[in-house]
């Protein structure tokens, strides 16, 4: 026999193979049909366990390696149709069709905004392109912004989550686990980094450079031609800039934006530092209740999963197969959970569409845990 004889007798197998889905998936339906009628869950992780061990057991031991992929793998379609012909409406999925009908056809111009930092801070100039106007109120930490929603001190607050040069700010990931709030809307904003310093110092005079972290990595390739100066992290950018105007001191120079020369009255020995021109930094504005405002076409997910082999493929598979895009996975440690973590995810879905709707009734029997963080647009 040749190959085409072998793929002939591999069509014909199929053709059984394809009849015998079809009829499982049937039967699959029927039982899921009984579990509503009873209000029972559709995970029976019980029954799938000794299942799994019974058609294992039934396996060749040189393909022992292979059943269980392909059996984990019918579960997770059986429980998907199942889950399908009940409709997905569950309590989030209610809530979120809520928010879809109540929140305002336009996003507000006017608001009271959390940011962290000081006047000349870039959270300020991306709620400055959020909100037509906006009244700010300034806080000294990532932290506080967050608790200032909680509280409604404010009704929106402006953080940075992230950077094309240098990546997610971790601290933020982490306090997201710590904090109720929603992701309302996302802005990319164009970031220059200046080198800003008290009237007369000259670049030879300076010893140390103070900055937020984030920027100091943005600014690596500059700052490297600079021997004998220390780099120390600050707060914030604008933060930096401000310490160095009150200072007194003619040894130090801060990295801040442009507009922080005339808040701070300080010289700028060099313009645009950054390492590259195209520097963006990522700001979400967040809110403590949930509002989806029209043209949501990105939503964000926290979620926790089992602690064992094949966790994440397995969701990252339902991703491929409702052909829901991943833009953004970030991953952070659990506290007191040695090496195991939290998974931050962004999909690039409309919030209207069908699938996603599917992902998130589908989410309780798939993760330990997880939490929705809205679904927004992002502007630049």
């Amino acid at each position: 026999m040749d190959k085409q004889d072998y793929r002939n007798q591999i069509d014909r197998i199929d053709e059984q193979i394809v009849k015998l889905f079809t009829e499982r998936m049937g039967i699959a339906a029927k039982i899921g049909d009984i579990k509503k009628e009873n209000n029972l869950p559709i995970l029976d992780a019980k029954r799938e366990r000794e299942k799994l061990a019974a058609v294992t057991e039934m396996t060749p031991d040189e393909l022992k390696d292979y059943t269980p992929l392909l059996y984990s793998m019918l579960f997770d379609l059986s429980r998907s149709y199942q889950a399908r012909r009940s409709g997905y409406h569950t309590a989030l999925t209610g809530k979120i069709q809520d928010a879809i009908r109540d929140t305002p056809q336009l996003f507000p111009e006017f608001a009271s905004v959390a940011c962290q930092g000081v006047e000349g801070a870039n959270s300020q100039f991306a709620c400055d392109k959020m909100f037509r106007h906006a009244n700010i109120m300034y806080f000294n930490s990532f932290d506080a912004v967050f608790t200032s929603i909680e509280k409604g001190l404010c009704r929106y607050g402006v953080i940075p989550v992230e950077n094309s040069t240098a990546g997610s700010v971790n601290t933020v990931y982490d306090l997201m686990m710590n904090h109720k709030f929603y992701i309302v809307r996302s802005l990319r904003l164009k970031v220059d980094h200046n080198l800003l310093v008290k009237p007369g110092t000259k670049l030879e005079d300076i010893r140390e450079i103070y900055s937020h972290e984030q920027a100091l990595s943005q600014c690596s390739d500059y700052l490297s031609t600079l021997k004998g100066v220390r780099l120390i992290p600050y707060e914030n950018t604008a933060t930096a800039a401000k310490m160095v105007a009150e200072s007194g001191r003619s040894d130090i120079a801060a990295i801040a934006s442009r507009p922080c020369m005339k808040y701070y009255a300080l010289d700028c020995l060099k313009e645009s530092i950054q390492n590259t021109d195209n520097n963006f930094t990522r700001f979400i504005c967040i809110s403590k209740d949930l509002q989806v405002f029209p043209g949501a076409d990105r939503t964000s997910l926290m979620l926790t999963l089992p602690h064992e082999a094949g966790s994440l493929y397995k969701f990252l598979a339902k991703l491929y197969a409702l052909d829901i895009n991943l833009i953004k996975l970030e991953s952070r440690p659990l506290p007191n959970r040695p090496f195991e973590f939290m998974f931050y995810f962004d999909f690039d879905t409309p919030v209207y569409s069908p699938r996603l709707q599917q992902l998130i009734g589908e989410l309780p029997d798939i993760c330990e845990s997880f939490t929705y963080l809205g679904s927004y647009s992002e502007v630049v």
